[in-house]
């Protein structure tokens, strides 16, 4: 289980890192337009990526 956990964190961590280091430009702009987001819509967009999130977990097992 333990393994199970921190294999899906190193994933995030890869895959988070991927837009800062291939295009940081395009990573700056995305932080300045988070920063200037509505807290509703920043909530909307959380919400929506974790229920895609867990219906890709349920489908994949």
């Amino acid at each position: 289980m333990l393994t199970q956990i921190l294999t899906a964190v190193a994933l995030v961590l890869v895959i988070e890192g991927l837009l800062p280091c291939i295009n940081p430009g395009a990573w700056k702009n995305a932080m300045r337009q988070l920063l200037e987001a509505d807290n509703d819509r920043i909530r909307q967009v959380g919400l929506g990526s974790m229920i895609v999130g867990a219906l890709l977990l349920a489908f994949v097992h």
